[in-house]
């Protein structure tokens, strides 16, 4: 007989694919704690069908971002074998913020922690280890101040990053000025060249915090 899958299995395959592409969307519109029901809703199925296929939000979260893994293990991977570290942290962070700026989905990914996402737990240890690397080389070539530490690095580009989409809403590009004064931070020696991007007005910086506010829901 012919090797044609049943109709029943190919309508799940189907069903999985939608879900999965329409999750990607909704996370990227609304970060991870989109409700669910908005997503089966744009997939054209079912709650109940959705949670055969993803019983908890964490095993959507995990489906949908496989790619997004492997884009930053990619980023990673270059930067640590630039031979000059400054130049591949300077250039994996903006490689990062880029990211972080165009999707709020990942955003969540990147500086939040969710359990039991598989994806979550490889991206923040493979970022981890790229600062790591890159500031110990740094360190070692004289680029990077002999004080800063990983933790250091981490926590700040996290507090950094949870910013960006609202930056990004109201003034694109913006979120480059205050990672260039960051960057300087973390410098040997600083030599802040001109900073990238005219400062925020007191009325966007308002708009800022107006979107980072817990009311808001796109």
């Amino acid at each position: 007989m012919g090797g044609h899958a049943p109709a029943g299995r190919r309508d799940a395959v189907r069903n999985r694919e939608l879900l999965r592409q329409s999750a990607r969307e909704v996370f990227a519109e609304q970060g991870l704690d989109a409700p669910l029901d908005v997503i089966a809703r744009r997939a054209g199925i079912g709650n109940a069908t959705l949670y055969r296929h993803f019983p908890t939000r964490a095993a959507l979260v995990d489906e949908v971002f496989q790619d997004a893994l492997t884009e930053t293990m990619a980023a990673g991977a270059q930067a640590r074998a630039t031979e000059d570290a400054w130049t591949g942290l300077t250039r994996y962070l903006h490689t990062v913020f880029a990211t972080l700026a165009a999707d709020r989905g990942t955003n969540d990914l990147m500086t939040t922690s969710l359990e039991g996402v598989t994806s979550l737990d490889a991206i923040h240890a493979h970022n981890r280890e790229t600062i790591a690397d890159l500031l110990r080389r740094g360190q070692a070539q004289g680029t990077v101040r002999p004080d800063l530490t990983t933790e250091d690095v981490l926590l700040t580009l996290a507090a950094l990053g949870r910013v960006v989409p609202a930056l990004s809403t109201v003034a694109p590009g913006a979120w480059t000025r205050p990672l260039a004064v960051l960057l300087d931070g973390f410098r040997a020696n600083p030599a802040m060249a001109t900073l990238p991007t005219p400062s925020l007005t007191s009325a966007q910086l308002g708009n800022v915090l107006l979107e980072l506010g817990p009311h808001r829901r796109h």
